[in-house]
């Protein structure tokens, strides 16, 4: 089901991106906005998690950097049958982490400086069994693939806006308009993926770990320490986050990235761990 969904939503991302050329360039230019999909596609499915990582400011650390990380990790990881990711560390004050990869055998969890100086051992494992878990359902390469194309097909939209686009007037009105219907559309479809899944992943990381009071904990300590300490990430991938980066200035809504840190608290301390 995941990979449909991949599947569709590149589909839809692609046809944006087309749209967009179409309407600056007619025939040419959607052609041309053909081939470049077609290329971001090829270049997302295996590069997205690199391109993810690097954009996060992220470095890979192995075990004698950080012992009793890699421990918690390889501990979960087992916990859940799944092989050890790659750990990254992001120098950062605010209490976050994500997971990234196009499969569990190629996949990475990334934590911040102030995630581990914020968390108990105990509320760190409940996160790091969230982002294990989001790596088990296989929603991982959804989520890192749509940030990269959507990231894409904003940028391209606004560098059309500055550069270029048809002198002609009604070219030129189809063209603004594309441009300024792509980014946010690529958006609202990227938002699609987001709250079901954080859902999923809380109370499937917090069965593994089995204890769910632990991520609820978490959850609500990383909200304080967003909304003291908002990341500066482009806005395209905030919703690989365990939670909003931009909780200091946060949208509501339909453009809210994640559920109600609330709700997802509410859930997981009415879950019974048997």
């Amino acid at each position: 089901m995941n990979n449909l969904k991949t599947v569709a939503l590149l589909a839809a991302l692609s046809g944006l991106l087309i749209a967009v050329g179409g309407a600056l360039g007619g025939m040419q230019g959607a052609f041309m906005f053909f081939l470049i999909s077609a290329v971001m596609n090829i270049g997302a499915y295996w590069f997205s998690a690199d391109i993810v990582l690097r954009t996060a400011g992220a470095k890979e650390i192995k075990q004698e950097d950080d012992p009793q990380l890699f421990a918690m990790v390889a501990d979960v990881a087992q916990r859940s049958g799944m092989p050890m990711p790659r750990v990254y560390i992001i120098d950062s004050a605010q209490p976050n982490a994500f997971a990234t990869g196009r499969n569990p055998e190629h996949a990475a969890v990334a934590v911040t400086t102030g995630i581990q100086a914020l968390l108990t051992e105990r509320e760190l494992l409940g996160v790091l069994g969230h982002e294990i878990a989001h790596v088990k359902n296989r929603d991982i390469l959804t989520s890192t693939v749509v940030a990269t194309i959507a990231s894409a097909i904003t940028t391209l939209s606004y560098m059309a806006m500055w550069f270029g686009g048809s002198r002609e007037r009604g070219n030129g009105a189809a063209g603004l308009l594309a441009m300024i219907i792509a980014p946010i559309a690529a958006t609202i479809i990227q938002l699609s993926i987001s709250r079901t899944r954080e859902y999923q992943a809380d109370r499937d990381g917090a069965r593994v770990v089995g204890d769910p009071e632990a991520l609820a904990s978490a959850l609500a300590k990383m909200h304080m320490g967003a909304q003291r300490t908002p990341m500066m990430v482009p806005e395209s991938t905030a919703h690989l986050y365990i939670v909003n980066p931009f909780s200091g200035r946060q949208l509501t809504g339909l453009f809210s990235t994640h559920p109600p840190i609330e709700e997802r608290i509410a859930r997981l301390r009415s879950m019974r761990i048997t």
